[in-house]
């Protein structure tokens, strides 16, 4: 035991930060995660993204914002090069929306500036994303993943309207 070289004063003191600080980090990890309720997504839907577009719901006739069987909004929408389709959807303000997004080919990222809306879309996998636009307004749909050379030219368009006028417009019901 003689052997052992005493730690300095200050590297102690450094040592005990370091440690602080990750206690802090994981402390607010676990806030986050009980309280805000922040949770990695736990159910995992698969899809063959070679024949998304032949039928079901990410068929080309399918997609757009519908009101479902329960009465929730779902806006179902598909990411290939180079685009989201449909290239512009319609939604009420104030109203939670729930967005589907499949890709066709590559892996793609969908992003709402200014909203909370940011997920990624994985080939094979169907993404899922329940957000509230608060005020109406046109919003860019980006992609935030590198998809090819034609991946500054990857947007789209979410038009969020007032509630009367999307109780005006009566939207599409689906199955």
């Amino acid at each position: 035991m003689s052997n052992l070289i005493p730690v300095h004063p200050l590297e102690k003191r450094w040592i005990y930060v370091v440690l602080g600080v990750i206690a802090l980090f994981l402390g607010a990890i676990f806030y986050t995660a009980l309280v805000h309720q922040v949770h990695p997504p736990g159910a995992i839907e698969t899809i063959d993204s070679a024949t998304l577009h032949l039928g079901g719901e990410f068929a080309e006739d399918k997609l757009g914002v519908r009101t479902d069987a329960d009465g929730h909004l779902r806006a179902t929408l598909v990411a290939a090069r180079y685009g989201f389709y449909p290239r512009e959807i319609r939604v009420p303000e104030g109203l939670p929306i729930t967005f589907r997004i499949a890709s066709a080919d590559v892996l793609h990222g969908m992003h709402v500036p200014m909203t909370n809306l940011d997920t990624m879309v994985v080939p094979g996998y169907v993404s899922t994303v329940t957000t509230t636009f608060p005020k109406p307004g046109e919003y860019p749909m980006l992609c935030n993943e590198y998809c090819g050379m034609g991946h500054d030219h990857m947007w789209s368009k979410v038009i969020v309207v007032s509630r009367e006028s999307w109780k005006a417009a009566a939207p599409q019901t689906g199955r």
